[in-house]
């Protein structure tokens, strides 16, 4: 039997529409992973402003297109679009299959990544509970008061739905390639010790997780012979109960699957492609084959896993103050030399008026900003055009606009701008951020607490 996954969305905020040619497709499963860390900082400052909120609030969106085919019978949804606050968006679901006047379909909601209120029990379990993972520090060092905390949870919770008879799952933090691990081991009935096929199911996760980074988006080959970047595929994934799978897009979609896009996508964000650890196995991304079929085809093959760890990866977060930024476009000639100079006045202006900043970052586009140094300095103020980029760190909203003030004088008393500000110009609004404090948990400490909430719309 072959299973159709599809990877739906790679982000909160990604391209709604593009779901559509998927569903149209007829896949089994639509998986809409929605969650990174910058995604959390976001889902919680909608909590801090509501508590209903925490979840993607694209969701409603996604499942107006899907429910109609869930009603059908024609595929099943799968999204960690839950964020902090799954239950919130399990509620959006169900309105939204009200609002579409769909009835028949059950929504399973998975809760029990959220470990804000057991912060305690875990730092008193031992095994170093807690224990910084970068930087080795003990957790009577997190530096702040706590926002929130989630485990990265697996494929089993998902499975468990499923088995219940699912339609739609809707999780909190879940590892992104679990999504897409966990119908097939459900539709297949893979053991939860059968690490090669694990794997497998995980390197499938991974090539669809970020949308169309698989079907010849962010190419560093030959990006501009990819057809229809406007019309862009995202990927289905037709698996086998053998681990075996076919990478492919829907008809009549532009960009492409060939052995360069998959392996582009095999090896992103990936520390160890010969250890990949994921809550369900440790995936051998070096033992993946790949055959290029033709026609947008790419057959995944051999792929080997390994037991999973005892641990859940954790995020625990705190307030680490507020952000401001200024940045500032200067012309030939001395481009770079009056950026500098600017950059220079400003710091020492805010430093005159009292100003307590705790970090500063200074980089200069054109020069410096993505590889370090992009052209020889001693020939860097022949460039064209150079953007200053200042970002500062304060305590309080408060001072952070305040420092982004003395920016504006400068416009008409400092180097010769050629230009203007760009983005968040000459000191824009101040930003919230967030501090992150990652962990590894026992698995025993987390999951007699995870459960699954069905509802029937």
């Amino acid at each position: 039997m072959t299973v159709t996954v599809a990877g739906g969305q790679g982000f909160y905020g990604d391209h709604v529409g593009s779901t559509r040619t998927l569903l149209d497709a007829g896949v089994d499963y639509l998986c809409l992973e929605a969650l990174a860390e910058l995604t959390l900082a976001i889902l919680q400052k909608d909590r801090q402003r509501d508590e209903s909120l925490g979840y993607t609030r694209d969701l409603p969106a996604y499942l107006a297109l899907a429910l109609p085919h869930v009603a059908e019978k024609r595929t099943k949804v799968i999204t960690n679009a839950g964020g902090i606050n799954p239950v919130g968006a399990g509620r959006a679901a169900v309105e939204t299959a009200k609002r579409l006047g769909i009835s028949g379909v059950r929504i399973a909601t998975v809760v029990g990544d959220d470990l804000t209120g057991r912060v305690d029990e875990l730092a008193g379990a031992g095994h170093g509970s807690l224990t910084n993972a970068e930087t080795g520090e003990p957790w009577s060092s997190f530096p702040g008061d706590l926002l929130f905390a989630s485990a990265y949870l697996g494929a089993g919770p998902i499975v468990s739905a499923l088995a219940d008879g699912a339609d739609v799952v809707i999780t909190g933090r879940t590892a992104d390639p679990s999504l897409f691990l966990a119908p097939l081991v459900y539709e297949h009935g893979w053991a939860s010790d059968d690490w090669d096929r694990l794997a497998a199911g995980i390197v499938v996760g991974h090539l669809c997780e970020c949308s169309g980074q698989s079907t010849g988006g962010n190419p560093s080959g030959e990006w501009w012979t990819v057809p229809e970047p406007w019309n862009f595929a995202y990927p289905i994934a037709e698996c086998e109960a053998d681990g075996t799978a076919v990478l492919t897009k829907a008809p009549g979609t532009g960009g492409r699957v060939d052995f360069d896009t998959v392996r582009h996508q095999l090896l992103y964000e990936v520390h160890d492609p010969a250890a990949y650890v994921t809550p369900d196995v440790v995936a051998d991304f070096t033992s993946v084959a790949l055959d290029d079929l033709g026609d947008d085809r790419v057959r995944l093959s051999g792929v080997r896993g390994r037991p999973a760890t005892p641990t859940y990866k954790a995020l625990f977060t705190y307030p680490y103050g507020w952000s401001g930024e200024s940045r500032v476009a200067f012309a030939w000639p001395d481009a770079y030399a009056k950026a500098r100079a600017a950059a220079a006045i400003f710091r020492r202006r805010v430093e005159m008026a009292g100003h307590v900043v705790d970090d500063w970052l200074e980089e200069y586009w054109g020069v410096n900003a993505l590889h370090g140094a992009t052209v020889p300095l001693d020939g860097a103020d022949e460039a064209p055009e150079v953007i200053v980029r200042l970002a500062w760190r304060c305590g309080d909203a408060a001072t952070v606009a305040r420092v982004g003030r003395e920016m504006a004088p400068m416009a008409l008393s400092a180097p010769p701008w050629g230009l203007t500000g760009t983005g968040r110009g000459m000191g824009g609004a101040p930003s919230q951020l967030m501090g992150l404090w990652p962990a590894l948990v026992d698995k025993s400490l987390v999951d007699p607490g995870v459960a699954v909430e069905m509802v029937e719309v």
